[in-house]
Formats: C-alpha cells, structure tokens, sequence
C-alpha cells in the first residue's frame, strides 16, 4: 500500500474541491480534514486495487452530510462579519458568485456537479455516495450544469443580449 501521506499529497485538492463546492467555503476545510482523518483510522483496511479517490470523495460525502445536518441546528450569526482573505493572498482569487450559483442548486444537484465535474466520478460511483441511479446522477448533473450555465456568471442585462 501506497504511505497515507502520498495519498493526502495525490487526493487532498480533488477532495477540497468537492468539499468547496457542496458545502462552501466556510466549512469546507473543516470537511477535508475530517475527511482524511476518517480516511487515515480505516486506510489499513482499504482493499487491494480499490478506487482510492471514489472513497475518499465517498468519506467526503458523508462528512459533508454530517456539517449540513449540525449548520441546520446552529444558530445564525449577526453583525457584519469582515472580508476573508483571499489563499493565495490576490482578493481576485475567491469566486464567491460561483459559489452563490453552486448554492442556489438543489443539494443532489450540487453534489453530482461537484463529484463528477470535480472529483471526476462516473456516474455509478456518484450513485453508490448519494443513493440512487447512475441515470439519477447523470440526470441531476445535466440540470445542475444546464441551471449553473443560465446563472453562472452572472451577467447585467446589457451584456446578455437580451435588449438588443
């Protein structure tokens, strides 16, 4: 077996990304590291010539689904919260309108997007995390990619077309 920490080095973006785009960016480095903690306790056990990076998103999955069900019972915050910084130091950097358009999707279309586009899992994996078809998930992918080309981005009605 590969060491775990090659593992981090070769999964971990793909599973940040997966975790940005289900749940956003404020829990989602909370999730990536629950994520791999989970993984590095049951990595011994993992068999020979699994997919590791269907797992790793599957672990996600659920990790994801335990922050959205504890953000559901908490309380609102209030007052102005102040900018968060950009990573890589360039305010440019975060999209937050992407991210605004991820939101507004239906959770299993959110998910689908982001495990397939993202993580670049077949549709039979996406349907083994979330529950369902491979044609559900092909389906909730094709809407959630159709609704997020008619939203994202975001553009004033002059630029559109629409009043020419």
């Amino acid at each position: 077996m590969e060491p775990f920490e090659r593992i981090v080095t070769d999964h971990g973006p793909v599973v940040l990304r997966v975790c940005r785009a289900v749940l956003g960016p404020d829990d989602a480095e909370d999730a990536w590291a629950e994520t791999f903690l989970a993984a590095m306790r049951a990595y011994p056990d993992l068999p020979p010539g699994a997919n590791v990076q269907a797992w790793l998103v599957t672990i996600a999955h659920r990790k994801a689904i335990d922050m959205l069900r504890a953000n559901r019972r908490r309380a609102l915050p209030v007052g102005d919260v102040p900018e968060r910084p950009a990573e890589t130091g360039r305010p440019d950097a975060w999209d937050g309108d992407l991210w605004n358009a991820l939101r507004a999707l239906p959770e299993r279309q959110r998910a689908a997007v982001a495990y397939h586009y993202l993580a670049g899992l077949p549709y039979r994996e996406i349907a083994a995390i979330t529950g369902g078809t491979p044609d559900a998930a092909r389906r909730a992918a094709a809407d959630g990619i159709r609704k997020l080309r008619g939203t994202y981005p975001a553009r004033p009605a002059d630029q559109t077309g629409a009043d020419r």
